[in-house]
Parts: structure tokens; sequence; C-alpha cells
């Protein structure tokens, strides 16, 4: 099953580096948020990817086709040859096509792009590009695929210290609090479609707009919901926040390294 990732946007929440880098190669840690997420599909088996390309493209290209693991993880050098401290599936074990979709595509416009590469794939993967989580992949697509819809996604709740307000039609306010406790979800960015997905689509579409509603009108959509962890990196402060997990050792995405 393939793995289509878009990261092909401007990224313009994240100028502090996205006017230098594309979002997706910002860093967790020592690598970029995306070799996080194609870790974590790797992990459980999905190693065939596309990258949707467009703003900064090359630089995405280059991170991959000079990837060199002794960079950025624990390494020795034994008599002149280098070696990790840790084995384990990498970038050397991926199947990775690189796919020009435009600079100012929308991500039905990317999908729609790639769709040749996608022929012989009667259900597919798909992916933001700009959060982590520590989804159990398999579960989720055991559980899409028994619901057999044209296409699901993972919802989940969504993080962060604003508040969400409930007022009556007069301005009268009834609730104001966290997020999360207005039993709000958002489109976590996990998705599985179907081949039948482009057929509810059309020229110019985003994808969760127009095909989604309907996709809704036809009992075709389907939410996994899912309240584990999950993290977006949108802005700079969500950059700082990965950053602090990081450091501190609170990388639950990182199955590769539980026991």
């Amino acid at each position: 099953m393939k793995v289509v990732l878009f990261c092909g946007g401007m990224g313009t929440r994240m100028r502090e580096y996205s006017q230098t880098i594309p979002k997706s190669l910002v860093h967790v840690g020592q690598r970029p948020i995306i070799w996080h997420l194609m870790r974590n599909f790797a992990h459980f088996g999905y190693t065939d990817f596309i990258l949707c390309l467009g703003y900064k493209g090359e630089m995405i290209r280059e991170y991959f086709l000079k990837y060199n693991p002794m960079l950025s993880g624990d390494c020795r050098l034994e008599k002149g040859v280098a070696r990790l401290h840790a084995d384990g599936t990498d970038v050397c074990d991926w199947n990775i096509d690189f796919v020009d979709t435009g600079l100012h595509t929308n991500i039905g416009g990317r999908l729609v792009a790639v769709r040749h590469l996608l022929k012989d794939e009667p259900v597919f993967l798909a992916n933001y590009s700009d959060q982590l989580s520590d989804l159990d992949i398999h579960q989720y697509v055991a559980k899409a695929q028994e619901i057999g819809k044209v296409a699901s996604f993972v919802s989940v709740r969504p993080p962060g210290s604003f508040h969400s307000v409930n007022a009556e039609a007069n301005g009268t306010v009834n609730y104001v609090g966290p997020w999360a406790d207005n039993k709000l979800w958002i489109n976590g960015g996990y998705m599985l479609l179907r081949q039948a997905i482009f057929d509810y689509m059309e020229p110019g579409d985003e994808l969760v707009e127009a095909p989604f509603q309907r996709l809704i009108q036809q009992q075709q959509l389907y939410s996994y919901r899912y309240e584990g962890f999950w993290k977006a990196m949108d802005t700079y402060k969500d950059k700082l926040s990965f950053d602090e997990d990081y450091d501190r050792g609170r990388r639950p995405w990182e199955y590769w390294n539980k026991t």
C-alpha cells in the first residue's frame, strides 16, 4: 500500500523557517519532521512513498538523494568504517517517488497529479506531512478497511491553549473553556483513500472541501476517532513545543524505539 505525502505547501505560518526551507524539512530533534513521519509509516511496513513536491521541492529531493544516516544518528568510526549504533529500517529500505505537483496547487490537485502512480493501488494512504502521532497505523487501516468507505480519516482532539466559546444568538455566553472540553474534533491528516475518491473530485477541488461533501451525501466518508498523542507543526510555537518534547525524551511517535 503506497503512502502519498503532501509536502509542497509554502508553510506561510512558519516564516521563521519556510523562507529558507520547506516546512516538511523543519527539524524535530536531529531530523526533519517528514523523516519522523515516514519512519513511523515504515515501522508498520508502509515503505512505498509518493512525495507531492512544490515549494522548494528540490531541497526535499536533495535531502533524500544525499541522505547519510551517519550525520544524524549515533555512530562509531571503526578503522575508517562508519557504523551506526542502532540497527533498523532507514531510508535505504524505502521506495520514494518525487513528483513536482506545482507551486500553488492545492491538496486535491496534488493528489490528481500523482494519480498515474496509484493506478494499481485499490487503496492507499495519504498524509499532510506536518504532524506526528502515536497512532497504531495497523489498527487504523484494519478498521477503515472493515468499514469500507471510499475515504477515511483520523479525527483528533485539538491541542493548544486556545479557548472555545459557545454563545446564544443574542450573544449570551454559555460556555468558555479549553478546546478539548468542548467535544471538538479535527482532521488529523491520516487518510485512507480508495480509487473511487477520484470519481468524487472535479478540477480545482480542494480535497477536504467539495469532494468530502459529496462523500458525505453518499455516506462514503468515515472518521476514525483517536484520543492518543497527536501534534502538528503549524507555527513556530509548535516547533518549539516539538523541540522541548524531543529534548526531554517525550517521543511517543517513535514506535521503532519501543520494546
